[in-house]
């Protein structure tokens, strides 16, 4: 198993992932950067997200330095937008520390369809093209927003509360308004737009061995309804129409081929980006945790070639044979501990076609800030027995955060990007005033994997 090391060398050492120019208009890449983070941008608005994201430098700049002075005129509303300014600056700033080549941005919202840019557009020219305490900064040419069935209405009373309301777990997926919780893709990698694939409008019930959820617990001790009259342990959960109609995927799986120049050819590799549901706040039908089990499953099936797939162009079958992938996001899933189905995400850690170097070798991503967080009592202490506190990924004290490469391409290098006290960049995962969680940047931690693609 991988030794610790110090994660802030590793993630500063970036000459390498540059390959040569074999003229002056186009760079190649033998080695590529992945990654992904969960950003913690679930605002209560899309609009909310939109407004900071479109402020300008300047405007940013006079905001924090009023709330930083302690301006008493400043509303309540300026201070909140303030201290939000100031995260999604530290959340820049690890990204430009960073240095993806193609990375997930999870927990970005956005108008549920994805068809408005403004937020991803306003991230890019307000902030990451801007040094963050002078760092370089970075640009990513290519922008992929994803529709999402987060707080997208099912016109059904999923929650069996008595009232379909359409929002929270009435949603397809939950959130307070459609697009609440989306993700997105950014790459300085051509997105091979005419073979995207989407997979939101699968339907759980087409997963082969998959039935409606029944009733296990019926004296749940912290589901906060009660049990709906005359439903017995053993009993369906939804009705029959809505199973009929429920998507497999909380929010969206998709199947990104990415474009990546090398210097023997143009090499695609399938950017395949998820966010399962979490685990956690189950009903009696263990809602949450049977939903992220099938959504992990999804991957290994389609990594597998199966062939029953089905996406939203209807295009049939699981992903070609022999392809190059990463699978990337916060899957919400660790093999060791935590809440969900740990045999799942461990088959998918394990799993043939996956290099697992990476994911359960000698390359898999560690830090010293985690091991720390538990030793200066910032993580979840309930998770603080794992085994492999180098791991984990968020304050949780669970590794929830994945960067997965098949096993057809060699992993050079990888870390999680969660510097101790005693390194470069500690600033962005703790702060004094705001904690070490969402005020200060976001309660996960950035990984990321270097890859061969020479070969």
């Amino acid at each position: 198993m991988k030794l610790n090391k110090t994660l802030i060398a590793s993630s500063l050492a970036l000459a390498v992932l540059a390959g040569c120019n074999s003229d002056d208009s186009i760079t190649t890449y033998d080695e590529a950067r992945f990654a992904t983070y969960n950003l913690s941008f679930d605002r209560n608005t899309y609009a909310d997200l939109v407004n900071e994201m479109t402020m300008s430098r300047d405007a940013q700049t006079t905001l924090i330095e009023r709330y930083e002075q302690d301006d008493p005129t400043l509303s309540d509303d300026e201070k909140e937008t303030a201290k939000k300014i100031i995260q999604i600056r530290n959340v820049a700033e690890t990204i430009q520390r960073v240095r993806p080549n193609a990375f997930v941005l999870a927990e970005f919202n956005n108008d549920g369809k994805g068809d408005d840019m403004a937020a991803l557009t306003g991230f890019q020219e307000n902030y990451l093209a801007h040094a963050q305490n002078a760092q370089e900064p970075i640009h990513f040419s290519y922008k992929k927003n994803v529709a999402t069935n987060t707080g997208k209405p099912s016109g059904f009373d999923l929650n069996n509360d008595g009232s379909a309301t359409d929002t929270g777990d009435d949603a397809w997926g939950f959130g307070g308004y459609h697009g609440q919780y989306a993700f997105a893709v950014f790459s300085q990698f051509e997105i091979d737009e005419a073979n995207v694939r989407t997979f939101q409008n699968f339907k759980w019930k087409d997963m082969p061995g998959e039935k409606n959820l029944e009733v296990v617990d019926c004296n749940h001790p912290d589901y906060p309804l009660p049990m709906p009259t005359g439903t017995d342990c053993g009993d369906n959960w939804y009705s029959d129409e809505a199973w009929e109609q429920f998507p497999l995927s909380s929010k969206n799986h998709i199947d990104l081929p990415l474009i990546v120049p090398t210097s023997t050819g143009n090499e695609v590799v399938h950017f395949l980006v998820s966010h399962p549901a979490p685990p956690i706040f189950d009903n009696p039908a263990k809602h949450n945790t049977e939903r992220n089990r099938a959504e992990l499953k999804f991957w290994n099936d389609y990594i597998a070639s199966e062939t029953y797939f089905y996406d939203d162009n209807g295009k049939q079958g699981g992903l070609a044979s022999g392809s190059k992938f990463v699978i990337a996001g916060d899957l919400n899933a660790d093999s060791q501990q935590g809440d969900g189905d740990r045999r799942t995400i461990s088959e998918l850690l394990n799993n043939s076609y996956v290099n697992m170097n990476g994911t359960v070798g000698h390359q898999t991503p560690t830090s010293l800030g985690g091991p720390e967080c538990f030793d200066l009592d910032l993580c979840n202490e309930e998770n603080a027995n794992t085994l492999y506190p180098e791991f984990i990924t968020s304050t949780s004290g669970l590794r929830l955060d994945y960067v997965i490469p098949s096993v057809n391409i060699e992993v050079k290098e990888s870390g999680v990007f969660w510097p101790a006290s005693h390194e470069d960049g500690y600033h962005l995962v703790y702060d004094e005033d705001l904690g070490n969680s969402k005020g200060v940047s976001s309660d996960h931690r950035m990984v990321w994997m270097d890859f061969d693609l020479s070969n």
